[in-house]
């Protein structure tokens, strides 16, 4: 029997009995190529997950280092999709009024990528600081004028940063709780980061909807854990923390916002909070049933796919790929999609254009040339985002051409 050790609770998991998804082997999904490494072999890391059977934590069972999987040249942009800027405009909006935040508060994000949200605390005239560990994100945000600290989060650099800066009102932790290997060490920084009556927000991809819309994409080696309530609750207990409220989001296919504290405050827990810990039981998450319908919905995806895009290029239809994601990548290397099938992705970030996807070795090209060569059909990769890429594309419809997703069915828009 091959086990593995839970990353949270320790526990010993059979990798067999307690299976999740098993996607293949595929490079590191922001691990884009430049043409010069063409000729290199990519390291392939299996890509398996398993379920907890103690504490249902979804988990990686291989990744590689942290420092591979976020390097100097990290290519993931906050600030590039539109509609992450303004869902970040407007958290900063309602989280001011909500708490009471003045200029005298101290906001703190961890994993502050390029600025995205902090440049909206900033413009209010609160003092703020990002902790952010990639060179390429941290460089641009201090552009924008966003203090920001090149360092991951544990308990000592968390201690660090608190003789320098001081405890902060509000900690912002958005889609990093999924990124973190050690997840009793980070959530220990951010306890350490929180002042004593401070506030903690996270913000993560839902399990429930995962699993619920078969978004097996978003399984990739930088996502070390997949996340319900329900695990959320054990992990933030570990460090003192509590869950008093959480908001259900539209966000990445469908995320939770919790907002925690330390357990020493005396926030009352809303009835949002009773009434999701409630959905998630009535789904099942404490039982294995629930983590056992993923991989035949994964199979069924990639399946359509293929057999769409081989029947686009057998009666001449030309298919090209949009946005160039990590979770487009996921499915790619899973579907074993080339360039014979997706000869490009285009892609609005400069900081991936000209470079080649990991695994696909499909190159990524600017958006104009969706104009130069009139495609049939659009793949939008990243899912997610398909309303606000219809639209900024609707140009596509000019000549006829139609998008198409894949998940959690194959829909020609």
């Amino acid at each position: 029997m091959t086990t593995h050790p839970c990353r949270f609770c320790h526990t010993a998991i059979d990798v067999v009995a307690q299976r999740f998804a098993d996607l293949g082997s595929a490079p590191p999904s922001n691990a884009f190529r430049l043409e010069d490494d063409l000729a290199t072999p990519e390291v392939r890391v299996p890509l398996r997950t398993v379920v907890c059977p103690t504490c249902r934590l979804v988990q990686v069972v291989e990744a590689p280092s942290h420092d591979a999987l976020f390097t100097a040249d990290y290519v993931y942009h906050s600030s590039v999709a539109a509609s992450w800027l303004a869902h970040a405009r407007q958290y900063v909006a309602t989280t001011v009024e909500r708490l009471g935040l003045t200029t005298q508060s101290l906001v703190v994000e961890v994993a502050s990528n390029d600025g995205y949200l902090l440049q909206y605390v900033r413009e209010r005239g609160i003092r703020c600081l990002g902790i952010e560990p990639t060179a390429s994100t941290a460089q641009v945000a201090r552009a924008r004028g966003v203090e920001t600290v090149e360092l991951f989060l544990g308990r000592e650099t968390a201690a660090a940063v608190v003789s320098t800066c001081g405890p902060a009102d509000l900690v912002v932790a958005n889609n990093v709780l999924a990124h973190v290997p050690d997840l009793r060490d980070f959530v220990a920084g951010i306890a350490t980061l929180t002042a004593p009556h401070g506030t903690i927000t996270f913000e993560f991809p839902h399990l429930l909807r995962l699993v619920a819309e078969s978004q097996f994409d978003t399984i990739y080696h930088e996502h070390f854990s997949y996340l319900s309530l329900h695990v959320v609750e054990q992990v933030l207990a570990s460090a003192g923390l509590m869950v008093w409220d959480v908001e259900q989001l539209a966000t990445h296919g469908g995320s939770l916002r919790v907002w925690a504290q330390h357990a020493t405050c005396d926030r009352a827990s809303t009835p949002r909070l009773e009434a999701l810990r409630d959905m998630e039981r009535d789904a099942g998450v404490a039982h294995d049933a629930f983590y056992r319908t993923l991989q035949p919905q994964a199979e069924r995806i990639r399946d359509e796919a293929l057999a769409f895009l081989r029947e686009c290029r057998a009666n001449g239809k030309r298919v090209v790929g949009y946005g160039a994601a990590a979770k487009g990548n996921t499915f790619l290397n899973f579907a074993a999609i080339g360039r014979e099938l997706l000869p490009w992705v285009a892609d609005a970030s400069p900081h991936k254009q000209g470079r080649f996807l990991p695994g696909s070795g499909i190159p990524v090209v600017p958006p104009e040339r969706l104009l130069a060569e009139r495609p049939d059909y659009v793949l939008l990769l990243p899912w997610n985002l398909a309303d606000e890429f219809t639209k900024s594309l609707a140009y596509v419809r000019d000549w006829g051409g139609q998008f198409v997703t894949a998940i959690p069915e194959l829909r020609i828009r």
